[in-house]
């Protein structure tokens, strides 16, 4: 048998593990807020749900638009410095959530030498709650700003990493095992977050999560470098790792991919770049509007607080880790069934297109019991991350590596705005449907507002799927980047 498909050394399984762990680390720090401003900061500085909407929506747009600067950042910079000043400045920026009550105290008061504790006991003195709540609000979105543009860096630098360190048969796979870290961090987060805040208050659940990523950092600085420079892999993983170029050297008029850095305007050119944009553009704003509202949506129809959430949100991320599957399903489609990568990611993407369609039935059967719902949020969530892994990996397939995090960059600016989009809409909806009563297909109030959104979420990804599939229908990478 030959090297490629028994290499010696396993160390990109190492690496693979780094991101994991950077990706758990991102999604448990945008999740303290969504875990938090319920039960804790909307009573100590009056926020509505509006309020919380357009935090969300501003994190959204923040974080689309720097994703779009960040693939371009991680490509100059390349992959090792570029992970380090993303996680680096997010983690900052998550630290820096907990000192806005301190902030607002401040601003208002001018008393700014108290600690978290003084500083809560001067806001509830404060009279004018209009004041409270825009500088606060507005505090809390400077410092989602600074988490953001963070944040943006890491898919750019994990495809990236992903694109150097595995073939392009084993990528999906590889990296619905990092992503899976989104499914772990928020997994995690309900079973720690409120017993912090509640045992040491919210400002120290930033802090303590937020430094997490200073301590992954000292991880990724030691344990990375390229394949062909890392003592650590061997000649024979070396050439596995690098098959593909391998094959694509033996084939006439194969012209070496160069270093030289491609613009925006180049990018989308290409009719594979909208491609995976629309397809981003329709499906990220389903999964932040799970992962932001889900807690919500628990105390506003079924009345429970963080900590009674914690089991039900445990519950639910336990079956998205389900999404794993997702990684290896392309690679069953291109080894047993003959498929090229991009055919085989296809079919299975439109596999997992048909699961949040359960979606429509969450809330009229949630009336049973809100472990319907929760299942059925559970389920919804794996097949996006299943998707997720794919559509990611469309990239590494189409795009020269030089180019990927730049394309993924793009992609995620789309998503971004599509999550902006959802999240502001849901805000808006749920205040006027919670203040008016509204009656929509048998729903009152604010459980209407909740049907429509799980509704729209329902159709989105086989909408995405029919769009990308109508404008690359078959295998065609670039060549002439």
């Amino acid at each position: 048998m030959s090297q490629t498909n028994t290499p010696t050394g396993r160390y990109r399984w190492s690496i693979c593990a780094l991101l994991f762990f950077a990706t758990t680390i991102n999604y448990l720090d945008r999740q303290v807020l969504s875990l938090t401003w319920s039960d804790f900061i909307a009573p100590e500085f009056h926020w509505t749900n509006n309020d919380y909407g357009n935090i969300t929506a501003l994190f959204s747009i923040f974080y689309a638009v720097s994703l779009l600067f960040a693939g371009r950042f991680v490509d100059w910079l390349d992959t090792k410095k570029g992970f380090l000043w993303a996680i680096g400045i997010w983690s900052f920026g998550a630290c820096l959530h907990a000192f806005c009550g301190i902030a607002t105290s401040g601003i208002i008061t001018g008393n700014w030498l108290v600690g978290f504790e003084g500083a809560r006991e001067v806001i509830h003195t404060v009279n004018d709650t209009g004041m409270v709540i825009n500088v606060s609000v507005t505090l809390f979105i400077f410092a989602r700003f600074v988490l953001a543009v963070g944040e943006a860096g890491n898919f750019p630098a994990a495809i990236k990493t992903t694109a150097e360190y595995f073939p392009k048969k084993d990528r999906a796979f590889s990296t619905s095992i990092f992503n899976a870290g989104a499914t772990v961090g928020a997994l995690a987060a309900p079973i720690t977050i409120p017993f912090i805040a509640e045992s040491f208050g919210w400002e120290m659940a930033f802090i303590i999560i937020g430094a997490l990523g200073f301590v992954w950092m000292g991880f990724w600085f030691f344990m990375y470098d390229k394949p062909e420079r890392h003592p650590k892999v061997s000649a024979s993983e070396l050439e596995y790792i690098q098959q593909d170029d391998i094959a694509d050297s033996k084939l006439v008029g194969y012209v070496p991919e160069t270093t030289i850095k491609v613009s925006l305007i180049e990018c989308l050119k290409y009719k594979q770049t909208w491609a995976f944009a629309f397809g981003k553009f329709m499906t990220d704003g389903v999964w932040w509007f799970f992962l932001f509202w889900t807690p919500a949506y628990l105390s506003s129809v079924y009345g429970m607080d963080s900590t009674e959430a914690a089991l039900p949100l445990f519950v639910l991320y336990m079956i998205t880790l389900l999404s794993i599957i997702g990684g290896w399903l392309p690679t069953y489609f291109v080894e047993k069934k003959g498929m090229n990568p991009y055919e085989g990611r296809m079919r299975a993407m439109l596999i997992f297109a048909f699961f949040p369609l359960l979606a429509l039935i969450a809330q009229p059967l949630g009336y049973i019991s809100y472990w319907i719902p929760v299942i059925i949020i559970g389920i919804a969530g794996a097949a996006h991350q299943s998707w997720s892994a794919n559509i990611f990996t469309t990239v590494g397939d189409m795009f020269p590596k030089k180019a990927i995090a730049t394309i993924t960059g793009i992609g995620g600016l789309a998503g971004g705005v599509g999550s902006t989009i959802i999240n502001k809409g849901s805000g808006l909806l749920f205040d006027y449907s919670k203040n008016t009563n509204m009656s929509f297909m048998g729903f009152q109030g604010i459980e209407a507002g909740y049907f429509i959104i799980f509704s729209i979420c329902a159709v989105c990804y086989l909408t995405g799927w029919i769009v990308m599939k109508t404008l690359v229908p078959k295998y065609s990478p670039i060549t002439n980047l």
